[in-house]
C-alpha cells in the first residue's frame, strides 16, 4: 500500500514539474513574441523617422515662415533618438505623431507645395509607413494583452514572480485630442 501512495506522490510531482516547465516555455515565448512585434514596430518608426529630414527639407522650401512648426518636428525626432527605454519611446514616438500633423496643417495653407512631386511622393510614403505602424502597434497590443494576461492570471502568476517575468508596456496613445477623428485633406 505504502507503494502505491508513493507513486501517486511522485506522479503528482512529476505533472507539477511539468506544468511548472511548460508554464515557464510559454512566458518566455510570448515573451519573444513581445519583443519580436516591438521590433517590427521599431523597423516602421525608423522608415518614419528617416523620412523626415526629407519632408521637412521640401516643406522648408515652401514654407520659410513656418520655422516653429519645423523646428517642433525636428526636435520631436530628436526626443525619440534621445529616449532611454521602450516606455519613453513610445511616449515620444506619440509626440513625433502630433507635430507630423501640424506639418501637413502647414501644407494645406500651401498649394504649390501640395501639388510639388517630391511632396506628394514623400506624403505617400509617409502615409504608407503610418498605415504599417497602426497594424504593428495593433500586433504589439495584441500581444503584449496576451503575455501579460497570462503572467497575472492564477496559477500563471507563480511561476511569473519566480523567475521575474513581468508585465510588457502596451502602446497607448496619451494625448485625448489624438483620439479624435482627423480631417485629412489634400
Amino acid at each position: 500500500m505504502g507503494w502505491i501512495i508513493g507513486i501517486v506522490i511522485a506522479a503528482l510531482v512529476l505533472i507539477v514539474i511539468i506544468w511548472a516547465i511548460a508554464a515557464y516555455n510559454s512566458f518566455v515565448r510570448g515573451r519573444n513574441k513581445a519583443e519580436e512585434a516591438y521590433s517590427t514596430m521599431d523597423v516602421y518608426l525608423k522608415k518614419r523617422f528617416d523620412l523626415l529630414p526629407n519632408l521637412v527639407e521640401t516643406v522648408k522650401g515652401y514654407a520659410a515662415h513656418e520655422k516653429e512648426t519645423l523646428d517642433r518636428v525636428i526636435r520631436a525626432r530628436q526626443g525619440v533618438s534621445a529616449a532611454a527605454t521602450d516606455a519613453e519611446r513610445l511616449q515620444k514616438e506619440n509626440q513625433l505623431t502630433s507635430t507630423l500633423r501640424t506639418l501637413f496643417a502647414v501644407a494645406e495653407a500651401y498649394p504649390d507645395l501640395k501639388a510639388n512631386t517630391n511632396f506628394m511622393n514623400l506624403q505617400g510614403q509617409l502615409n504608407q509607413i503610418e498605415e504599417d505602424i497602426a497594424n504593428s502597434r495593433k500586433y504589439y497590443n495584441a500581444v503584449v494583452r496576451d503575455f501579460n494576461t497570462r503572467l497575472q492570471s492564477f496559477p500563471g502568476n507563480i511561476i511569473a514572480g519566480m523567475f521575474h517575468f513581468s508585465t510588457m508596456p502596451l502602446y497607448e496613445v496619451e494625448d485625448a485630442a489624438e483620439r479624435q477623428n482627423v480631417k485629412v485633406q489634400f
